[in-house]
């Protein structure tokens, strides 16, 4: 899991959190939400046992759904995190456009890449 600069990450501190303290600690919360879905998704992706490949496939799912909780409460905490997320969602589509890449319909899943190994 990711470790980053959070003095209290693991320890419950002595005091309470500062606002910053908090923002942080929910980045870190974020961050490890992200690395168990990579990790049950790799594992989703290297087994070809059905049931396994579906639970793992819904625990990742549900850290997807945890990310977005995360997130939303890092908007309300800080006031702008949306700002910053709008810009980078800009700054792709711009790229995009720029290549010629179209968004995907509703529902469509994005083409895979060369170097893709899903079936």
């Amino acid at each position: 899991m990711a470790n980053f600069s959070n003095p209290f990450s693991g320890n419950v501190p002595d005091r309470k959190m500062t606002l910053e303290e908090l923002v942080r600690a929910m980045r870190l919360n974020v961050a490890a939400e992200e690395d168990a879905t990579t990790l049950y998704m790799a594992h989703a992706e290297a087994t070809d046992h059905p049931l396994a490949k579906k639970v793992l496939i819904d625990i990742a799912n549900e850290e997807r759904v945890h990310v977005g909780e995360f997130n939303r409460l890092i908007q309300l905490l800080t006031g702008d995190e949306d700002k910053w997320f709008a810009d980078g969602a800009a700054e792709v589509d711009a790229m995009a456009r720029g290549l010629g890449a179209a968004e995907p319909a509703a529902g469509e899943a994005p083409k895979t890449t060369v170097g893709s190994l899903k079936e």
